[in-house]
């Protein structure tokens, strides 16, 4: 009895073409759906000012702290801080360009108490011009 006829098998054939549209369609897939707006990394809801004018062309770059309402309260450059080092850091900062320029992001809900501080280390380190971002009424 003979159940089984031997055939020769050939080895299957790989398409390439079709591997490499597949992975051209994920890849365009992922480019589309990521986003490539950089958020901040603190969410802050800006004080409202009547007085508030477009940010201009500054020859030299400000210092800017932001103050949120929930611990850990300073940030220097996007990096949490604490009072103490921040006041080091703005010393440092002046000895190098007296002329510094220091600009305050804080939300409408944060501690006074950390204006006040932030305002204190500034002084401590003899910086003359403090900024503070606000936002037109009305304005998103």
């Amino acid at each position: 009895m003979r159940f089984a006829t031997s055939k020769k098998r050939t080895t299957p054939a790989i398409i390439i073409v079709s591997l490499i549209d597949v992975l051209m369609v994920v890849l365009i897939f992922m480019m589309v759906s990521t986003t490539f707006k950089k958020l901040p990394s603190v969410q802050l809801a800006l004080p409202e000012s009547k007085q508030a004018q477009g940010a201009g062309k500054d020859p030299t770059q400000p210092v800017i702290i932001t103050i949120a309402k929930v611990p850990p309260h300073l940030y220097l450059d996007s990096q949490p801080v604490t009072a103490e080092k921040l006041e080091a850091e703005l010393k440092a900062r002046t000895a190098g360009n007296p002329q510094l320029i220091l600009s305050i992001r804080a939300d409408t809900d944060a501690p006074f108490g950390q204006v006040v501080k932030v305002r204190d280390a500034a002084q401590a380190a003899g910086i003359k011009n403090i900024n503070a971002f606000v936002k037109a009424p009305g304005a998103p």
